[in-house]
This record gives structure tokens, sequence and C-alpha cells, in this order.
């Protein structure tokens, strides 16, 4: 197994790609012992370590404590297999003909209830963004706080009040949708 020496992860930092690529193909075997101790089922354990293999790779210039890679990829994990329980889990790649639209399995027709995440992540300041973004990364709440120079507690009130307004836009998107479809 290839090492997690943190000077493989600043070397991977730092762009060297095959770096990166053994780094990411030594913790392969890590996460996929994880899944299968704790879900067995082969297709979704792939599906759920390519995930998390992906935010790994994606977070990968934000981790500021290169000895920690393999603590980030078990976080990572755990988010992954969070959304797996609680039923969020889909696969993350939609595979359609771009010459054909996609079907509409929900029947909401062209109206549609297509909220776009990114558009109602503007309304919260950039500074919410960006716990917001390490949160999807893995990142605990303590290292947020160093990251960004501030307290645990203020990273926890940040996200609760991102929440609360994300969720408050995104309802009265699917409000104003709904009022709009008189098919819906």
């Amino acid at each position: 197994m290839h090492s997690l020496d943190p000077q493989a992860v600043v070397r991977a930092q730092q762009g060297d790609e095959a770096e990166r690529g053994r780094l990411l193909a030594a913790l392969e075997p890590v996460l996929r012992a994880f899944f299968k101790a704790r879900i067995g089922r082969v297709p979704d354990v792939d599906d759920l370590v390519q995930n998390t293999l992906i935010r790994v790779h994606r977070g990968l210039e934000a981790l500021q404590k290169p000895n920690r890679l393999k603590a980030f990829a078990m976080k990572a994990a755990l988010f992954e297999l969070q959304d797996f329980y609680r039923g969020r889990y889909s696969a993350r790649e939609s595979l359609y003909d771009p010459d054909i639209p996609p079907s509409d399995p929900a029947g909401v027709g062209s109206a549609g209830l297509r909220l776009d995440l990114e558009r109602a992540m503007e309304v919260l300041t950039p500074h919410a963004r960006r716990i917001i973004e390490l949160r999807e990364m893995g990142y605990p709440y303590a290292e947020i706080a160093e990251t960004l120079e501030t307290t645990e507690a203020a990273v926890k009130m940040q996200v609760k009040r991102a929440f609360e307004r994300l969720r408050n836009v995104l309802s009265a998107l699917v409000l104003a949708i709904l009022a709009t479809s008189p098919s819906l």
C-alpha cells in the first residue's frame, strides 16, 4: 500500500497528478473495507467508494494538515454513508443522450421543480458559503474554525443560519413554482 505520507499529500496538492493518483489508490482499499463492513452490498460499496474518492479529490487542495488525509477521507466516507442511510443517496452521475430531453418521471411538466442550488446559495454571504463548502468536503467544525480563524460555536451558528436561509429560499421557490403551474 502506498504511504499516505504528508509529503506525498503536499506534492499532490501542488499539482503532481501521479502522486494524487497514488494517494487515491492507497485510500481505495481502506474505504472499501469501511463500507463493506457496514453495508456489504458490492454495487453500493463500489458507488460509495467512488463518491468518497471524488470528495477527497475535490477537497485535497483545501486540506490544511497533510498528515490528516486519512482522517479527511474517513470523514468523507462517513458523510457518504450517512447520506446512504438517510435515503439521500443516489448516483451522483446521470447519463442521458443530450439530443433527447430527460424523461419526466414525476410528471411535473415543463414548469418543473428544478431547483438550482447554486443560485439558492447566492443568498448566503461568501463567508457562509465557504463554511458550507468546507462542511460538504468533510471538514469538522473545529478545523473550519481554525482555518477561518473563528470559534467552533460561530461556525456551527453560521451553518444553522445558512441552512435556515436556504430552506426559506427553496421553500419560497417551490411555492412560487406550484402557484404558477395549474397542473400541479
